[in-house]
């Protein structure tokens, strides 16, 4: 085998985070030089990983991740409009020439063979670009970029089946490229400062990467038109490392129903406190993880409820009879991969999409965040009690866990002798 130096480019993205790290772990365990230029709150993360890390010094360098650190407050936007600004200004095109600086003097110093950058991290492709090293950009969720046959990404689409499901995907395909293309403008600014001619979309940068590494199993995304550089190459079933603490089976023989919303604040407290709530009409066992991004202490529980900031779903998941999230596609590709049914609350970004490929399935309900405690607690007691829930998420899971395990991803980032950069 041949020793690789790989530049990681990271930001911190809440679920984004632990597939991404365990990718460097991985390849610093084949021996290769592996730099993680990282945000302060990922730094303990980093360590764990064996990586060297870089701070980034221009771009952006959240603290943590409590939502007082929070670059945008993307929970309390009114509209989709505002949602596009904050991401454009704050997460993709605002901060993107500090990430271009600090990713252009990392490469000069680590002379890397690849560049691996964050999806949200514009700006370091535009330096691994300039500096004319390849880079991958990796998907730790299903794909989201726009290709044929694929449903919006974000709002929980099922795929068109007809005339006019095919005309709203070409509506709303067209009004959300128009409000990523209003950072068009200032992208291409930051690329003639680098020498680098214009592009036509804003989506045009991140399809000059050498590989897009979709972190899920094709089976588990809707069927699609796929453009030549993409790869399914299966989900990162790890544990983040913030959760490898020790855990042991509350007492009892009800069924345990594992609550899991989210690792960031995505204003959950009221959504998770009605869950909790849900639990205890029920003759469960809950075990609530509440992540680093929420207190267990503003909590109420019930005897039947557990509240922990953290425990690992590995351990907790092969006692599980249901699972209740938010939708990240950690959780839910964990969920699966041990045969455990799913109720979703969406609470927004990539979730509504991972719920409806989880109910089209059959292997669980999707309901509104704001859902009664009734209906979570009819919800959960419907997944408990009608088997063909659990026979769907094995079904699934079982395809997840066996690209899980094909060792695709780590062999796509060592191939670099195949696939030049894309111009």
């Amino acid at each position: 085998m041949t020793t690789r130096t790989y530049l990681f480019a990271l930001v911190d993205g809440g679920g984004t985070v632990p597939p991404e790290l365990r990718i460097v772990r991985r390849l610093v365990e084949r021996g290769h030089h592996v730099t993680v230029i990282a945000e302060a709150s990922m730094i303990p993360d980093v360590a764990a990983t064996g990586a060297d890390h870089l701070p980034w010094t221009t771009a952006p360098n959240r603290a943590s991740r409590l939502p007082e650190d929070a670059y945008y407050r993307d929970w309390e936007c009114r509209n989709p409009f505002e949602l596009f600004r904050m991401l454009l200004d704050h997460q993709f095109i605002g901060p993107a020439p500090g990430y271009a600086r600090d990713t252009v003097a990392a490469i000069d110093t680590v002379q890397p063979d690849l560049v691996v950058c964050s999806f949200f991290a514009v700006g370091a492709m535009v330096a691994a670009q300039a500096r004319g090293v390849r880079f991958d950009v990796p998907f730790p969720n299903t794909y989201l970029l726009p290709v044929d046959g694929m449903p919006p990404a974000c709002l929980g689409l099922m795929p068109a089946h007809g005339p006019l499901t095919r005309l709203r995907d070409r509506i709303v395909r067209r009004v959300t490229l128009r409000q990523w293309n209003k950072g068009v403008a200032r992208l291409n600014a930051l690329r003639e400062t680098y020498g680098l001619p214009p592009v036509a979309e804003f989506f045009d940068q991140v399809h000059l990467a050498r590989r897009h590494l979709v972190l899920t199993s094709r089976e588990f995304d809707f069927p699609a038109q796929m453009p030549e550089h993409v790869r399914y190459v299966g989900a990162v079933l790890d544990d983040p490392d913030w959760a490898t603490t020790t855990w042991t089976p509350p007492a009892g023989d009800e069924p345990l129903v594992l609550v899991a919303l989210s690792s960031t604040f995505q204003d959950q407290t009221a959504c998770l406190q009605r869950v909790i709530d849900a639990l205890a009409e029920l003759p469960v066992r809950g075990v609530v993880t509440t992540g680093p991004a929420l207190d267990p202490s503003t909590l109420t529980a019930p005897d039947n409820v557990t509240v922990v900031a953290a425990a690992p779903h590995s351990a907790i998941l092969p006692h599980a009879s249901a699972v209740i999230t938010h939708g990240g596609h950690g959780t839910v590709v964990r969920a699966l991969a041990a045969g455990t049914p799913i109720l979703a609350l969406p609470h927004g970004r990539d979730q509504p999409d991972n719920a409806i490929r989880v109910s089209a399935r059959g292997a669980g309900i999707t309901l509104s965040r704001k859902s009664s405690q009734r209906k979570i607690a009819d919800a959960t007691q419907r997944l408990l009690d009608d088997p063909t829930f659990t026979d769907a998420a094995r079904r699934l899971g079982a395809v997840i866990v066996r690209d899980a395990d094909s060792g695709e991803l780590i062999a796509e980032l060592e191939a670099l002798e195949f696939g030049g950069a894309r111009t």
